[in-house]
Order: structure tokens, then sequence, then C-alpha cells
């Protein structure tokens, strides 16, 4: 009896060739590098589970920033011996990053670009190495978000708005998307989204009441536990810390800063969203929740790729790779800093994403190009859209 055998052949050529390269790279890498903000993750799921207070003793030599919910949510890596949690840490995160692309090209309607290329340029770009370098969690956020924001869109699904409340349970800028389900009109969703985020919120109470006091408290508004002048922070914040010399000299005025940006993302995104063109609405949702927060490191820029599929959706090849040169080169880490442009390079992605945002704003939709969504066997009509259209960090 002979054996069965089924060869596979991969070549250059094909996009498995490289995602398999880059997968073995991946899990070497998670066997013999232990990322840093992956391991604060885990000492604070210990720290929860032990008891320890969670917000005043450090991790690793950092704080721990995140919610107690997301604490209570990392409980779970502490049960695993170092390596394996790891390895299977940062492998989840390129199984949620396929994901996040597969959603985020379902719903721009980009049938034409092939799924595996997507993937195997986007794991080449800075944002995301960076948080595979880390152990970031900001890739599982994202592909939360597209995978209800979709739901939304095809207006299929139960629970829609669970994925957008626990992300946001879990990193507040995520909230954003709460509020552009109910400026959009999808008032349930929102709801959903929003008795997820409270209910998420309500079990790190239960769970760590003292460190969930101090953190809704003192915590949350106390940005003096990041080095917000590091330059990894793209965030305006960020830029006027390093430009005026210290935090100690952005006045109050600031805060009139992220709430124009907001008012002008949500409005954008809300038009967007309610034309039908859900896939530039959570583009502009992430640029803005980008912009807005006072720290926003440069591997918290995966909420700008979505911008890059829109960008080639609607035909803006040039700036869709100018954009992506950006992500890649991240000339904020390597250019020499007395350079004359040394502003805009220090600042490169804030920089991009504002011109983004600029461009998505004024990039309208064009009537005639209707997007067929299915609901319950039916053909409905989704709306219209245009088609051209140095200092180290101390915290995670």
């Amino acid at each position: 009896m002979g054996v069965l055998t089924l060869p596979v052949r991969l070549s250059w050529r094909d996009p498995g060739w490289w995602l398999t390269a880059q997968i073995l790279v991946v899990t070497v890498f998670s066997l013999f590098w232990n990322p840093l903000d992956f391991s604060i993750y885990r000492l604070g799921g210990s720290a929860v589970r032990s008891g320890t207070d969670l917000y005043l003793e450090r991790q690793a030599g950092l704080f721990f920033t995140y919610t107690p919910f997301a604490a209570l949510s990392f409980t779970p890596l502490s049960w695993i011996p170092l390596v394996p949690s790891r390895l299977l840490w940062e492998l989840a995160t390129v199984a949620a990053f396929a994901l996040a692309c597969r959603e985020m090209l379902l719903l721009a309607r980009l049938s034409r670009l092939r799924p595996g290329w997507v993937v195997v340029g986007g794991l080449m770009l800075e944002p995301v190495w960076h948080t595979l370098f880390l152990g970031q969690i900001n890739v599982f956020l994202l592909a939360l978000v597209l995978f209800d924001v979709r739901r939304v869109a095809g207006g299929t699904g139960l629970g829609v708005g669970v994925g957008i409340g626990v992300a946001a349970a879990i990193k507040l800028t995520p909230g954003i998307f709460i509020v552009l389900l109910l400026c959009a009109g999808k008032v349930r969703a929102a709801v959903t989204a929003a008795v997820t985020f409270v209910a998420c919120t309500g079990l790190g109470v239960v769970a760590a009441p003292g460190a969930s006091r101090l953190y809704w408290s003192k915590v949350f508004f106390d940005t003096s536990r990041v080095g917000a002048s590091y330059i990894s922070n793209q965030s305006p914040f960020g830029a006027l810390v390093r430009l005026l010399g210290g935090r100690e000299n952005v006045g109050s005025w600031y805060l009139v800063v992220p709430l124009v940006l907001l008012t002008y993302g949500l409005v954008l995104a809300t038009r967007r969203a309610r034309s039908g063109d859900w896939a530039a609405a959570v583009a502009v949702g992430g640029l803005t929740s980008l912009v807005v927060s006072p720290i926003s490191w440069s591997h918290h820029w995966v909420w700008a790729l979505p911008a890059l599929v829109v960008l080639v959706r609607d035909g803006r090849h040039r700036v869709a790779l100018a954009a992506g040169a950006v992500l890649a080169l991240s000339p904020m880490w390597w250019l020499p800093r007395d350079l004359p442009v040394d502003w805009l390079t220090a600042n490169a992605y804030l920089v991009m994403g504002l011109a983004l945002l600029g461009l998505l704003g004024v990039s309208g939709e064009r009537a005639g190009d209707v997007l067929p969504l299915r609901r319950s066997g039916t053909i409905v009509r989704s709306g219209t859209f245009s088609r051209r259209c140095f200092e180290p960090k101390s915290g995670v």
C-alpha cells in the first residue's frame, strides 16, 4: 500500500512563501527574546492575582498603565510558562493582524487585492513589527474593532458592539468608536458596546477594587507616568513637549487641540458612516484616536493602516505609497536630529496622520458608487463613497 503524499511547493512569487518565512522569524524571535511590554502585561496579570498594588509598583522597571480589566485579562498569561506564553502571544498577534487585514479588505470591498500580500506587506511596516518586538496588544484591539465595524456595515450579526466594548475596556482610545456608532445612528450597537465596556470595567473593580479606585481617580489623568517627550510618542502633545522643552511648558490651552481634532474627526467619520462608507469611517476614527491621545507610541500607529486601504480603494495610490513609506522607514528613529527638517522628521507619523485626516476630509462621496451588502438573504444598498478617492519611555 503506497503512501499518499501531497507535495507543497511555495514560490517566492506566492505570498504564502513570504508569510511562512515571516512566521518562522517570529517563532525564533519569541523563543529567545522576552518582549518588554509583554513582560509588563504578564507581571500585571500576576499583580492582580496576588493582590499587590498594580499601579504603585513598577513592573519590569516600568509602570503598568492599562485599566484594571486589562490586567485581569492578562492573568492567564501568568499561568503558562514564560517561553510558551510569549510564543503563543506572538503567533496570536500575527493571526490577529491577518484577521484585521481580512476584515478591512472586506469592509472596503477590495477583492482585487490578495489578503496574503497585504498581510506580508503590513508585517514589514514599523508599527506592526514594533508591536511584535515589544509584545504589544494594539493589533488585537484593531482586529476586535474591525470585526465589529464590518458587521455593523453589513447590518448582520448578534452582539454587534461587544468587540468594541471589550477593546475600549482594555485600552480607552477605542472608545471613540462607541461614540461613532451613536453618532452614525447605530444605537443598538452603541448601547451594546457601552454596556460591554461598563460590564468589563465592573469586572476589573470586583477583581481589584483598590487598584480600580486608584486608576480611575488618579492614574487615568496622569501622563507623567510615561515619557511623553520620547521620540516614539507621535501625538500632538508629544510633539509640543519636544518643541517647547518639557511638559511643564505646555499650558492648559493645549486642551483645545484634542477637542478640536476630536470634533473634526467625529464629524467626518459620522458623515462617511451615514453615507455607507464604513471603511473610510473606521480609517478616520483610527487616525483621530491617535492624534487626540496624549500618548501615541509609534506601535500604536497600527490604527493608521485602515487609511492605507481606503487610499488604495479610492485610487490614491501615490498617497498610499508615500504614507506606507513613512510607516516603513519611520524616519524619526534614524535620521540625524541636526538636519533643518528636524521637526518634520521627529514627528513624521503625526504629520502624516494630520495630512491623511485633511485629505479624507476634502475627498467627498461620489454618487453612483453603491456597495451591495447582504442582509438576511437580500441585497441592501449601503450608501455611496468615492473610489478616487531621545528620552526613554517609562511605560506602555
